[in-house]
């Protein structure tokens, strides 16, 4: 799929790689530039009597450069693909010389190797079956913990929590990682980071206390729960589905335009939320990705654009995350069909919620939305009058505001409520990432 000049900058490991890379993005600073269906390569211009050699493998994106740096990717690399993807047609076609197909040869044997031992395992259901009986005690008995230690919170009340230090949130935090439930890890983790100095906190905080309180008191009543339901527990618990398993099952196919993504950072965990929606089916759809940070997302979608794609669906009371089972080819973006009005959203978000009530965040496209200042507060009003806060930082407010030039706008949105942050805005007819 093209590569955006963001999407390629967001590879950089730091800013001033992010720099070096634009100035090394011009044809007067490489000796060679040259492409086949397999890799980009090229020799830059550098201090020493010999020019470094820059690889890029474009079936599965990876960098390789002979310069001396210990970031990954470089400069160089950052800059070669910076390059291509301005001006393809300064690179000639050719074969591969020995330092670029041996690099690939090496890198396919790596993950031949690695396929077939996976592959070649095979399963042992009694040892599958203990080790299922075995976590399923240690999240028992984390959970139980965890219900005397919100028992303790709100026996206490609630506002000495500002006071608590870090060790209060961590020790739980790391007990539920213990306790093989990271999902609640993470719910825990996010109780510990409410923003204690707004005026809102507590609101925010008695939230999240009571979903975790909610996941808890569902999964000890499962088995009395749909199974679509069941499902959900499981997943907002931490178990997970099999991929395979889905990839097994038949999806749905549509096309489906790339409305944009969020990426989150959870320590060395780069968390990418890939947001999308289907043109015929009408239906959102979630794609998660995760690698380690400096590493690369096994997919990139470049938002604008659509793709003719199969897509499974996991199990769940509101279906939203999915894998993709098959890619067809990608294609120019097309107009999508939004809400009207915020009174439409919160209809369809009532119905989400008497579906299932733990979805956190809800992708919603809005036509005709104008943002406008009040109180200090920014606010999305739509033609009815009517608004919802507008959460986002002030660069991608100010982007908003010039784009809409006191006009409205069609609004690609994630959130809940009466709180919503926009993700992308069709301008000109075409549509923009935020």
């Amino acid at each position: 799929m093209n590569w955006t000049e963001e999407q390629i900058l967001s590879l950089a490991p730091d800013e001033s790689s992010k720099k070096s890379g634009r100035e090394l993005a011009s044809p007067s600073k490489w000796v060679s530039l040259y492409i086949n269906e397999k890799a980009v390569w090229g020799e830059c211009k550098g201090s020493g009597a010999n020019p470094y050699k820059t690889q890029i493998d474009l079936g599965n994106i990876a960098f390789k450069c002979s310069c001396p740096s210990r970031k990954f990717p470089c400069k160089h690399g950052i800059g070669l693909f910076l390059l291509y993807a301005r001006q393809p047609k300064d690179f000639s076609q050719s074969e591969m010389p020995a330092w670029v197909s041996e690099w690939l040869e090496k890198r396919n044997e790596k993950q031949e190797k690695k396929t077939e031992a996976e592959s070649t395992v095979i399963p042992d259901p009694d040892a599958k079956a203990k080790r299922v009986a075995s976590r399923q005690k240690k999240v028992e008995d984390g959970i139980e913990e965890l219900q005397l230690w919100i028992k303790d919170i709100i026996r206490n009340g609630i506002l000495n929590m500002p006071e608590k230090g870090f060790a209060f949130w961590e020790n739980m935090t790391k007990r539920m990682v213990d306790a093989q439930a990271p999902g609640l890890a993470s719910m825990v983790k996010s109780l510990g980071n409410t923003n204690f100095f707004s005026e809102e906190w507590q609101t925010k905080f008695l939230d999240q206390l009571s979903r975790i309180h909610l996941v808890i008191e569902s999964y000890k009543r499962i088995d009395s729960l749909p199974e679509n339901l069941r499902s959900d527990i499981r997943s907002l618990i931490g178990f997970t589905q099999s991929q395979d398993e889905l990839k097994a099952q038949q999806g749905l196919a549509d096309v489906w335009i790339v409305l944009g993504k969020q990426v989150l950072q959870d320590d060395n965990l780069t968390v990418e939320r890939n947001w999308f929606y289907g043109i015929q089916s009408k239906r959102y759809a979630l794609i998660l990705q995760f690698y380690v940070k400096a590493q690369l997302p096994p997919l990139n979608f470049a938002a604008g654009s659509s793709i003719i794609a199969e897509l499974v669906f996991f199990l769940s009371a509101f279906p939203l995350r999915a894998i993709l089972k098959q890619l067809d080819h990608a294609q120019e973006g097309m107009p999508c069909e939004g809400f009207k009005s915020w009174n439409d959203v919160m209809n369809f978000e009532g119905s989400v919620s008497a579906a299932s009530p733990f979805v956190d965040q809800l992708p919603v496209i809005v036509e005709e939305i104008l943002p406008v200042k009040k109180n200090n507060t920014w606010w999305m009003k739509d033609k009815e009058g009517f608004g919802v806060q507008l959460k986002s930082n002030e660069q991608k407010i100010m982007k908003l505001l010039a784009m809409s030039g006191g006009k409205p706008l069609d609004l690609f949105l994630v959130g809940r409520e009466n709180s919503f942050e926009p993700v992308g805005v069709w301008y000109n007819r075409q549509y923009k990432s935020l």
